[in-house]
């Protein structure tokens, strides 16, 4: 009884050492199984500063953050509920009077430097609604499982970026006849420490880095981009993979060859040319760079899980995007794919914006129902319903986007 007792005693002091600690009662303790220990305070991690509560937080050491489906239901996504995507750590001091953008690289006719007031003074303005999307959204569906965040199916947005041209700042500077690639650096930092080593160095081909749509951006949604964001200033390349967009951008190099910065070699970012078997193994050089994203669509409205009275319509509504080009048709399906029904379809507000859908739907009886979503691009390419092929690095998810129905 004496060691019985004993043991009693030593539970109740530790849960009121957890519970001083945790500043809140430990609900339940008594139930707590024989030799379990409480997560403690180290299992609680608050979101980013400015981030809506009820984003799903994937990692924070670097930070990487989804957005539930149903909290993209704005046309324009807002900052507090956009997705966050690092791969280092933010960088500790940023002074916006000092900040300086340097263009070199083998391609360069010159190097310059500018000032943040030299692009905004010096060049003309643009804004664009542009769709950023993670590359691994929907890594969760394949199996066997990859490596990388687990993401869902929030990895994506589209706010309005304000900025300069990329091209008009390459051109002030003067590109060479052998340029074929732009890579950027930022001022993130290394989860090492190590000032010496670069998170994240991508880029992209000079065709792409000199669209109209690519900007070198200071304002996101008509406001300073929040520091998660890449403030004091973002590459913003629209309908390719979002980690192309470097942030907190200190430089940008003209390349005479494909840029070889970090996550630019090796299964980062890459997949297979020819198809594999799941969990098959692929030889690096037998790997393409993402370029254009897939056509894609999710529903934002109503949230998975709804309940709806017998007899009652539902208005469905949702976006839809394909990278580098328009989406020409939207249709859901209420019963798995065997019929679809098309839903009403807006242009974007410009190129490499999303698309806004809706529809109303009916329910013939009482019953479990998934909605599927199913987009169409202008090169006349679907959605698939099922996961496609299988990749080392889990990337380019695009099956359809489903939520669940409880009608009754």
């Amino acid at each position: 009884m004496k060691s019985i007792n004993n043991r009693r005693s030593f539970i109740q002091k530790t849960l009121l050492g957890i519970t001083s600690i945790l500043g809140s009662e430990v609900v339940f303790a008594k139930n707590l199984p024989k030799n379990t220990q409480l997560l403690g305070e180290s299992a609680f991690i608050d979101l980013p500063e400015g981030k809506h509560k009820d984003l799903m937080l994937l990692n924070d050491r670097p930070w990487n953050v989804e957005t539930p489906p149903h909290l993209l239901d704005d046309e324009i996504t807002p900052a507090d509920k956009m997705f966050v995507r690092n791969n280092g750590n933010l960088p500790e001091t940023i002074d916006v009077s000092k900040w300086k953008l340097v263009i070199d690289g083998e391609s360069a006719k010159t190097i310059k430097t500018f000032s943040l007031e030299d692009l905004k003074t010096k060049f003309k303005t643009y804004t664009y609604q542009l769709t950023l999307e993670c590359a691994g959204n929907g890594r969760y569906g394949f199996s066997p499982q990859t490596s990388g965040n687990q993401w869902q199916d929030g990895a994506v947005s589209c706010a309005e970026w304000t900025g300069v041209r990329l091209r008009d700042v390459l051109e002030s500077v003067g590109i060479k006849d052998d340029a074929v690639y732009i890579g950027y650096y930022g001022k993130d930092i290394h989860l090492s420490g190590d000032a010496t080593k670069s998170p994240i160095s991508r880029g992209v081909p000079m065709k792409k880095a000199l669209e109209d749509e690519t900007l070198l951006a200071w304002a996101m949604n008509g406001k300073d981009i929040p520091i998660m964001h890449g403030f004091p200033l973002r590459l913003v390349v629209g309908g390719w993979p979002a980690s192309v967009s470097g942030k907190w951008l200190s430089k940008i190099s003209i390349r005479n060859k494909i840029h070889d910065g970090e996550k630019m070699s090796g299964h980062s970012y890459r997949v297979p040319e020819f198809p594999i078997e799941a969990g098959g193994k692929v030889d690096d050089s037998d790997l393409k760079i993402i370029e254009s994203m897939p056509v894609k669509s999710v529903i934002t409205f109503p949230k998975s899980g709804a309940i709806i009275e017998e007899n009652h319509t539902l208005d469905l509504r949702g976006h839809a995007w394909a990278g580098d080009f328009e989406v020409k048709e939207m249709m859901v399906s209420i019963d798995f794919g065997a019929t679809w029904q098309k839903c009403d379809l807006r242009k974007p507000k410009n190129r490499l914006a999303w698309q806004h859908w809706s529809t109303k739907i009916s329910f013939p009886k009482k019953g479990y129902y998934e909605v599927w979503a199913r987009a169409t691009d202008a090169n006349g390419t679907t959605q698939p319903m099922v996961i496609p092929a299988w990749n080392p690095g889990g990337y380019l998810n695009n099956s359809c986007h489903r939520i669940a129905i409880k009608i009754g």
